[in-house]
């Protein structure tokens, strides 16, 4: 059986649906503050839980663990700190101080697939565009953001937990910034809201100069990357951190890109405006993802326009309802912000 913790989340809901094709039994630990997207499933259960309070039971009949939970963007994380730093450290933590009692007990290996990031590159020194540095993982990195220094903190406290046990087997996957239709859909990430807005507006907005770099990734892609992870050798991934990246944008030419994608196959003129006047905190890092397809043979190559042509498929058929610009339940900070933490103090 196969823990994903955070599986009824963006990716995760993709992850789960293609593991139970390929015959896999699959528990799943989420809040389920977005809701459970499952139907029901025979060798599926789904367990409400806070990975902040991990549970041993939920390790019980487990072969290997994909851990996905926690906040996902930097809105998020500079919205709520604490809830950051307690989802993302220390929960990440906990549950591989489970994981790797449980190897020890059993004697027998378990892989702990970990949610990382390709922002754990950006920092202000590699924000400029003009001299753009190829970030790879042997890189050293220094994140400033909440977001990506929580994840970075994370990727330590694995590594560490490793050193004291050669049973336990970590893996961190450093993804782009994911895009792609999924059954718990997030119209905050750029090519999904670029989609979102060309449908809504015929219009696409960039915020500053659009000379920022961003790694891409399409979800499915990032999915079959845990698949390929979990059957992988284990003297080839233990301890090794993956970049996983499709190819990378200018955010300006991405814009671009998906308007001509949809003027082509739709017939729908877009415009593209710059809007010059919010560029402060531009973040810009350019990824190579080599090293997975050098050493495990796996490559992302799905690319962001069959993802602009379901996306806008999908808005088509009314899928996410009249109004998706409108619906909190598609951007993860105003979901957190109006519901989860509706009157928390920040």
């Amino acid at each position: 059986m196969i823990l994903v913790t955070g599986g009824a989340g963006y990716v995760g809901s993709v992850l789960v649906g293609e593991l139970l094709a390929l015959g896999e039994r699959v528990r799943v630990v989420d809040t389920l503050w977005f809701g459970n997207p499952f139907p029901p499933h025979e060798r599926l259960e789904v367990i409400e839980g806070d990975l902040r309070q991990p549970q041993t039971a939920w390790l019980e009949d487990i072969d290997a663990i994909v851990h996905l939970a926690g906040l996902s963007n930097d809105p998020t994380a500079d919205f709520a700190p604490e809830l950051n730093s307690e989802s993302n450290v220390y929960a990440t933590r906990q549950l591989a101080e489970l994981a790797a009692a449980k190897s020890r007990a059993d004697d027998k290996e378990l892989r702990y697939l970990f949610a990382s990031t390709c922002s754990v590159y950006y920092a202000p020194a590699n924000a400029d565009e003009a001299n753009v540095t190829v970030m790879t993982e042997d890189m050293p990195i220094a994140p400033t953001a909440n977001y990506s220094k929580t994840k970075r903190l994370a990727e330590i406290e694995l590594l560490r937990i490793a050193d004291k046990n050669p049973l336990f087997v970590p893996v961190l996957l450093r993804k782009g910034t994911i895009f792609g239709l999924g059954p718990r859909m997030r119209f905050d990430l750029v090519v999904n809201v670029f989609t979102l807005h060309a449908w809504k507006n015929q219009q696409l907005t960039v915020h500053g100069h659009g000379e920022a770099w961003r790694p891409l990734l399409h979800i499915r892609d990032a999915a079959d990357a845990y698949i390929h992870l979990l059957s992988a050798p284990a003297d080839k991934i233990r301890g090794e951190a993956f970049n996983l990246v499709h190819k990378n944008y200018r955010v300006l030419e991405l814009a671009h890109w998906v308007a001509e994608v949809i003027e082509q196959r739709y017939g729908v003129e877009i415009r593209v405006k710059r809007d010059r006047s919010t560029n402060a905190g531009a973040r810009s890092y350019y990824v190579n993802g080599e090293k997975i397809q050098r050493t495990l043979g796996f490559s992302a190559d799905r690319g962001a326009a069959e993802a602009v042509v379901s996306i806008w498929d999908a808005l088509e058929r009314g899928d996410f309802g009249i109004e998706p610009d409108k619906d909190p339940r598609f951007f993860n900070i105003r979901w957190l912000r109006e519901t989860v933490m509706a009157g928390v103090p920040a």
